[in-house]
């Protein structure tokens, strides 16, 4: 299978404001369809690219605890 989904991801959110796109990744979220978690990896792919070094290491930092058990 030969399907661009990062661009039809970013096709589908291009010139979204960034109240929607929170309501985009709440309702993913809440929905907690399977099928809608690569839009949520297209989402951080973009934000890891656009992010500082000290935004990646808190983020990594918060995801560590989220799953500490």
């Amino acid at each position: 299978m030969n399907f661009q989904i990062r661009d039809a991801i970013a096709s589908n959110v291009k010139g979204d404001s960034a109240s929607e796109f929170r309501d985009t990744v709440q309702d993913a979220i809440s929905r907690g369809d399977e099928h809608l978690l690569p839009g949520l990896g297209v989402f951080l792919e973009a934000w890891w690219k656009s992010s500082s070094t000290e935004e990646q290491e808190a983020f990594t930092q918060k995801l560590s605890k989220a799953y500490m058990n």
